[in-house]
């Protein structure tokens, strides 16, 4: 929510905590001021212009401090009179810090706490959840690290037991009943041989010398 307000002449946009400087108000640091120019309210997707003040509206604000502005320098010449004026100016302000929003019955320094609790809310619960995610990764990290650990024993003992159980098995010089009738299958089928393909030779060029025979030379 944030609202237009009109103060020393002026027009300011102001929402809650935002610090505004007006013009000089005959007041002291740390008073509290209503102001009730108020000519626009705006609170999410309705607004409300006054004609020319809105109703039952005004805004809150604290006095921080009486201040002055940034010199300004006014300098007026006429040429050909000799006519040269030249002089600074600082404004003296008030600074102002909004504290609170009232349209009717909507306040929106409420508005800014509920969404400020919701945040809070919204925040802690995502936190647990993220605890509670480590929680369950730091577990299943340790459940996966001891199932390997187990892993690699059983692995090591059954290539204990491998190594164990060579010494009692058969010799490489007896080879198993399986590939021994393999090789008799392989013994037992007829071989097939193929007849090569003749070569063939590319035909000499013409003018070249047949093969065992001497060249001729031609005088000229």
């Amino acid at each position: 929510m944030y609202a237009v307000i009109e103060t020393g002449g002026k027009q300011y946009r102001v929402e809650v905590g935002s610090e505004i400087e007006v013009e000089r108000l005959d007041v002291e640091p740390g008073q509290t001021l209503e102001m009730d120019r108020v000519l626009l309210v705006a609170d999410g997707d309705e607004t409300t212009i006054g004609h020319p003040l809105v109703d039952a509206a005004h805004v809150s604000a604290s006095v921080l401090r009486q201040d002055r502005g940034d010199k300004v320098v006014v300098f007026k010449y006429r040429p050909k009179a000799r006519r040269r004026v030249k002089h600074g100016h600082r404004q003296e302000l008030t600074v102002l810090r909004v504290a609170d929003i009232v349209h009717g019955r909507r306040s929106a320094l409420q508005l800014a706490e509920a969404e400020r609790t919701e945040r809070e809310r919204l925040e802690a619960a995502a936190a647990e959840e993220a605890a509670a995610q480590a929680a369950a990764d730091k577990a299943l990290a340790e459940k996966l690290a001891q199932a390997r650990a187990t892993g690699s024993g059983d692995a090591t003992a059954g290539s204990e037991s491998d190594a164990a159980g060579e010494g009692d098995g058969p010799t490489g010089a007896e080879e198993p009943a399986g590939k021994v009738q393999k090789a008799e299958q392989a013994a037992a089928r007829p071989r097939v041989v193929r007849p090569r393909a003749p070569r063939t030779q590319a035909p000499a060029p013409e003018g070249a010398p047949k093969p065992g025979s001497r060249g001729t030379r031609k005088d000229t």
